[in-house]
């Protein structure tokens, strides 16, 4: 979209693709990303006339379920080069919501500056009865613009609801109202056509410099019976770990010795798999308990889930922290 007479707000539109922009393919039938972040502003009723000039992106055009670090990575370098010039009051962002609250928390620990950064998507593409990818964009568009906003750094707008990367999560797999924020709610909400704030602005940790080369960070999900041979399977092949265990941090005994022996050779991150709450320190005192986990080198969590905390390990580990320093970075995302 051109500039508009009397614009008095500018908004720059990445699109990435997923549910917000797709549409059947007349060959097979099914849904896949086709539509361009011009197509998709076309389809907002009433968005001209906010006094906002746009200046729209097709930045990829993929399910939300493949996007990679590179992608992100490209996509922040990409949105500080914009931010830079200082002619910009924020930023949107559309794509799949698999990967929401993963590349929202990646982008916010990489954001450096004040404009607000907001990322939508839809639940419903555009061929269902009700699709929800105008009205999400419709309210991120009016976030981005808003001078509210600034200095929040990224967040997720959709249903309406605004939610800090820091907190938010997909909760449901079909429901337009998947994304919350447990234990804290939503900052905010769009009604009116204005944002209105329900609750103090995130607190931000100083941003991360970009990566400065690839690491590996694996994922591993603690259940009842396990005997740690999928554990076992980690070693030698990832640069760091992080572990998805029980209620507040506790896993099998069995698993004890493997992962103090995976700590003493590479970060071993103690998350749970609960997702919400944080990772005791000093509480039980069993084999297996978090107290016994963090005295053998693991490192708490605190309030962050095992998806976040990868990201963030994996940020870390890119630009060669030290367990001294990881260990801080996980301290400061206390709530």
């Amino acid at each position: 979209m051109g500039a508009m007479v009397g614009a008095v707000k500018t908004v720059a539109v990445y699109s990435l693709g997923g549910t917000i922009a797709m549409t059947t393919d007349p060959d097979t039938g099914a849904v896949v990303p086709a539509l361009s972040a011009h197509d998709l502003l076309a389809a907002v009723p009433g968005l001209g006339g906010h006094g906002i000039d746009l200046h729209v992106h097709d930045f990829r055009r993929l399910p939300g379920a493949s996007l990679t670090f590179d992608d992100l990575s490209e996509l922040g370098a990409a949105i500080d080069k914009t931010l830079s010039g200082g002619d910009f009051d924020g930023i949107v962002i559309t794509q799949g919501t698999d990967t929401i609250e993963e590349t929202a928390f990646f982008l916010d620990i990489h954001h450096a500056h004040e404009q607000p950064v907001i990322v939508t998507g839809a639940m419903r593409n555009p061929t269902m009865a009700g699709p929800d990818g105008p009205a999400n964009l419709y309210a991120a568009v009016l976030a981005a613009a808003d001078p509210q906003l600034r200095g929040a750094g990224v967040l997720v707008v959709l249903n309406d609801e605004i939610h800090a990367a820091r907190h938010v999560r997909k909760s449901h797999t079909t429901s337009p109202a998947a994304f919350t924020s447990p234990g804290a709610g939503p900052v905010g909400r769009v009604a009116e056509n204005r944002v209105r704030l329900a609750a103090p602005l995130p607190r931000r940790s100083g941003p991360l410099a970009p990566s400065s080369h690839d690491a590996r960070v694996g994922l591993y999900t603690v259940s009842l019976g396990d005997d740690g041979t999928l554990l076992d399977a980690w070693d030698g092949r990832c640069d760091g770990l992080v572990v998805s265990a029980f209620g507040v941090g506790h896993v099998p005994q069995r698993l004890v010795e493997g992962l103090e022996r995976l700590a003493a050779r590479i970060p071993v991150v103690l998350a749970s798999r609960i997702g919400n709450g944080p990772v005791l320190t000093g509480t039980y005192g069993f084999p297996g308990s978090e107290k016994d986990l963090t005295d053998r080198g693991l490192i708490p969590a605190d309030h962050l889930n095992p998806y976040q905390a990868r990201i963030l390990l994996q940020a870390l580990l890119a630009q060669d922290a030290d367990r001294e320093t990881i260990t801080e970075k996980f301290t400061v995302f206390e709530r």
